[in-house]
């Protein structure tokens, strides 16, 4: 007979856990748009997320821009980045200085992603990472060269995970074994590209653990309020949104309208997706605040308590400290 485990001797820690609350970011592309996006900062920094992501722009065109933005976000903020990095268009000696300056400004979690082909059909240089699982693996080798920085610890990697079909796969059980080949590699947690239907985070998440993933799968979300928005997202990731969703949207009288009608159906994925067991909820917010805080009143998440609030002072940015 085997002995009883940890749970059955100590059923209080079978208790459900807090769910992970994170918001994906965009460098800014002007000086305007850096003073809105430190105002949506602000905002959401008052929600106490786990983590925000910074995406990296298409061969790391605006990796400076980047860089820049985590850099504040560590030294003038509570906030904790998680870094994009994209291995299309670099070297794995780029790579490799691209993570070692990430770590160095206090980075310890990044989202390794293949990127985007070049548009031209160019060939890469020769010896760059192919895949993401390479790259996964690449950041490994940098942090155990940077065990002593790190104290021994470990740097959290995420990957992207895809409820509908990648639109270069040949099929959505392809998809299936390239997350398994993630994992593999190294990769912690997955965060899916966003999705519309509420029943395609469950069916992602029977076959990702039936194929045996087991790392968690966080569902991304997006408020679904810009018709805009969703045309763009649909042409760029073949990813086609309900059609009764565009209708009521076009049909909307006023932006307040367009602005609840798109939270409640942001709102209704959010839910199928807990109640199918996401283990948090990843809100792309395209450096705007107003919508994402809309839906998050609406989801009540079960959240951690932290003894730090976010009201606590803010370390002063190294300029200021130096003036």
């Amino acid at each position: 007979m085997s002995p009883p485990s940890l749970i059955d001797t100590h059923p209080n820690l079978a208790g459900a856990a807090p769910v992970a609350l994170s918001y994906e970011l965009f460098p800014p592309r002007s000086p305007a748009a850096a003073e809105s996006l430190w105002t949506t900062i602000g905002e959401l920094e008052t929600t106490d997320p786990d983590y925000v992501s910074v995406t990296y722009g298409a061969s790391g065109s605006n990796r400076s821009t980047a860089v820049e933005l985590i850099n504040r976000l560590v030294q003038e903020t509570t906030l904790r980045p998680l870094a994009h990095l994209t291995c299309v268009g670099n070297s794995p000696e780029e790579l490799a200085e691209i993570i070692g300056e990430l770590l160095d400004v206090g980075v310890r979690g990044i989202l390794a992603l293949r990127g985007d082909q070049p548009k031209d059909g160019g060939t890469p240089p020769e010896g760059s990472l192919r895949y993401a699982q390479d790259l996964i693996e690449l950041i490994r080798r940098v942090e155990q060269r940077r065990s002593a920085l790190l104290c021994a610890g470990k740097v959290a990697v995420g990957v992207a995970a895809y409820p509908t079909r990648h639109p270069e796969s040949p099929s959505a059980a392809h998809d299936i074994e390239v997350l398994l080949a993630k994992q593999r590699s190294g990769a912690d947690f997955a965060i899916t590209q966003v999705f519309f239907h509420t029943e395609q985070y469950a069916d992602l998440l029977t076959r990702a653990r039936r194929a045996g993933v087991t790392i968690p799968i966080i569902p991304g979300v997006m408020p679904l309020t810009s018709l805009r928005r969703l045309a763009r997202l649909a042409e760029l990731t073949g990813v086609e949104p309900p059609p009764e969703l565009i209708d009521r949207l076009a049909a909307a009288d006023s932006d307040a309208e367009r602005t609840r009608i798109g939270v409640s159906a942001t709102v209704d994925l959010a839910n199928a997706a807990l109640d199918a067991g996401a283990p948090g909820i990843h809100l792309y917010t395209f450096n705007e605040h107003a919508a994402a805080l809309k839906v998050l009143d609406k989801l009540a998440l079960p959240r951690p308590r932290r003894t730090l609030h976010n009201a606590a002072r803010r370390t002063p940015h190294r300029n200021q400290l130096a003036s």
